[in-house]
């Protein structure tokens, strides 16, 4: 089983996630032909694609859905909620590709389990995702406004968390962004800051997790070394070293590698 973050950020986002036999995709936020080429540059074919998960509706999660399912013939996995605000976006979707699932209830796909559960955005029905397979597990969670110990605990034990770190508030309060959009950042429904994906990890590790993929960094007020030097900051204050630990930021506009866990 591996997941290969393809493209991490406001400007699109796609995660490649193979488990159980099954290669799927967590959002499908750029055209349909960066995605084929990304695909192509971690090695897997197109083709391959199995299916399409969708964690909320917003353009830079869904932008090339519609076109890639019409094209390889893929069905798209959704809430009621997202599948109605995304629709008017993707475009027609065959019957038949038309998947829709409820809000934390887990079901099989294939020999896997996938485990949609609620996430705190300013979305219809946002989700994030929770991959099992036999003992093993690998979580998706961004677009998250805060890490409460509900939302954590779908996380917990998980082999591989990809979390998001999207910016450092100081830096947001004194961006040229209108005060409208700062205060949507730094609610509870927008996004997760440094600091907090740090504390988050922090708890994450007393319940197994030990790699995580910092994303959906902010192109304006993050960057790589600040989001990881703050989220070893957190986790050394909870007394965990950096050797025990280990931290890669995703990448915004190319695959940032395959992520291997052993089954």
């Amino acid at each position: 089983m591996f997941l290969s973050p393809l493209f991490s950020g406001s400007s699109g986002n796609a995660t490649a996630v193979e488990i159980g036999g099954v290669r799927l995709l967590v959002d499908a936020g750029k055209t349909c032909r960066c995605l084929e080429n990304a695909l192509q540059c971690v090695g897997i074919p197109p083709e391959t694609i199995q299916a399409l998960f969708i964690t909320h509706e917003h353009i830079d999660h869904v932008r090339g859905a519609g076109v890639f399912s019409r094209r390889y013939d893929v069905p798209i996995y959704a809430n009621a909620g997202t599948w109605e605000a995304m629709l008017p976006l993707i475009g027609e979707i065959a019957p038949k590709n038309t998947r829709v699932f409820s809000t934390d209830h887990g079901f099989f796909l294939k020999d896997a389990v996938v485990f949609p559960f609620k996430t705190p955005h300013d979305a219809r029905e946002s989700v994030g995702y929770r991959f099992s397979h036999g003992a093993h597990a690998m979580t998706v969670m961004t677009d998250i406004g805060h890490a409460d110990p509900v939302l954590l605990e779908q996380a917990a034990g998980s082999d591989l968390v990809l979390i998001e770190a999207n910016h450092d508030p100081e830096l947001v309060r004194s961006c040229r962004y209108p005060y409208v959009t700062k205060q949507r950042i730094l609610s509870d429904r927008g996004h997760l800051s440094n600091e907090h994906a740090g504390r988050a990890l922090a708890r994450l590790y007393t319940t197994g997790v030990r790699q995580a993929i910092l994303a959906h960094l902010s192109r304006d007020n993050n960057f790589a070394e600040l989001a990881l030097s703050t989220v070893r900051e957190q986790l050394r204050l909870a007394d965990i070293p950096d050797e025990a630990f280990s931290l890669t930021v995703a990448r915004r506009e190319e695959a940032t590698g395959v992520f291997q866990v052993s089954e």
